[in-house]
């Protein structure tokens, strides 16, 4: 204990503080990482030195703040100062495995993220065509889960027409710790995209290889928490990143998303049987904009049924439909997806299509 007056502090008293406090990236207690390299206590006075990822570290100043906070709050503390160092090389690489919990890389050299290990559910999001909100579907659909209390990770593989980023709400640049990269995060959803790397408005100009490794590096190379549940949404058709994801993760389930109109359900059914050939189990199909809601009238604008009849075909589960509604338009296009507000009653197509699939497992 120091004394300065009548006032004491508690070394173990700040040490515990000290321990709550986590890393605002990777949601960890700082001490936990061995990120607290030093306190020293001199009257009322108490320096912390924080032992950081990489020198430019976005977050430092959120620490800062949390640690001032959170110590001032400490009987005899008067004042709190923070200064930050860089981990050396080898503690960059015991974080790293600290964090995965063992080494990233299995015996043989394999990647440890390649069967899908860090989760329990993989579940790649398709459709046969473009423009049948399969993005929106999936951005709802992690904020439900999320908000069932599932641990919730999304991948936005549509390399070219990346749009996760917008819908969630997530901006920014991911931190990457010795060529890992930590996800970004929406509340409790991590998410890794293309949109983190460039900018929104620029274009992909890439051939297959590079789609390959690009889609690989974002599920070996990230630093995902263990999950419940593994979204991937993949871009429109049967392509490279469909191959890919099948080669990368074979525990993968497929969840086809089609709208009524044959044009759309015929297309979407080209997708479940890819996964056929490649042996990914299809997951059921939702229908989305299967209806608008006129006063309690429904007008099947893009006409009825078109999901069930391709359920139905391809023999697998019909799991939901979910109506057209400007709002959820709106809330996508704001980054507040709609399923965020359980309270909200044109949340509840997505929450219930959560707990169905949630029972699946």
């Amino acid at each position: 204990m120091f004394i300065k007056g009548m006032a004491m502090i508690d070394k173990n008293e700040i040490m515990k503080v000290l321990n709550t406090i986590q890393d605002p990236e990777l949601r960890r207690p700082l001490a936990d990482l061995d990120m607290i390299k030093n306190v020293d206590i001199d009257g009322g006075g108490v320096k912390v030195t924080v032992a950081l990822t990489i020198p430019g570290c976005p977050m430092k100043k959120k620490m800062a703040d949390d640690i001032s906070r959170e110590l001032s709050g400490v009987a005899g503390v008067e004042q709190v100062e923070v200064f930050f160092d860089v981990m050396s090389e080898e503690q960059r690489k015991n974080l790293t495995v600290k964090l995965y919990g063992k080494d990233h890389k299995k015996e043989g050299g394999e990647d440890a993220a390649t069967a899908g290990n860090f989760a329990d559910r993989v579940i790649a999001i398709s459709s046969g065509k473009g423009g049948v909100g399969k993005s929106t579907v999936t951005a709802n659909l992690a904020a439900a889960l999320s908000g069932l209390g599932y641990r919730v990770g999304v991948l936005d593989a549509d390399v070219y027409g990346f749009s996760i980023p917008r819908i969630l709400g997530v901006t920014g640049r991911p931190t990457i710790i010795d060529d890992h990269i930590i996800p970004l995060r929406r509340d409790n959803i991590q998410v890794i995209s293309m949109g983190f790397f460039i900018e929104e408005d620029q274009p992909v100009i890439w051939r297959g290889p590079l789609l390959h490794k690009t889609i690989n590096q974002f599920i070996t190379d990230v630093l995902w928490d263990q999950l419940d549940f593994f979204l991937i949404d993949l871009p429109p058709g049967t392509g490279d990143v469909s191959i890919t994801i099948s080669q990368a993760l074979p525990k993968a389930e497929i969840l086809v998303i089609t709208t009524p109109q044959p044009v759309a359900s015929h297309t979407a059914g080209r997708v479940a049987r890819m996964a056929e050939k490649t042996k990914l189990p299809v997951l059921g199909v939702i229908e989305n904009m299967s209806y608008y809601d006129v006063n309690g009238t429904r007008d099947y604008i893009f006409g009825k049924d078109g999901g069930k009849e391709l359920a139905r075909a391809l023999g697998v589960p019909f799991i939901g439909e979910i109506p057209i509604n400007t709002r959820i338009r709106e809330a996508a296009d704001a980054g507040e997806p709609i399923a965020l507000d359980k309270e909200n009653k044109i949340a509840a197509p997505y929450i219930d299509i959560a707990r169905t699939i949630a029972e699946k497992g």
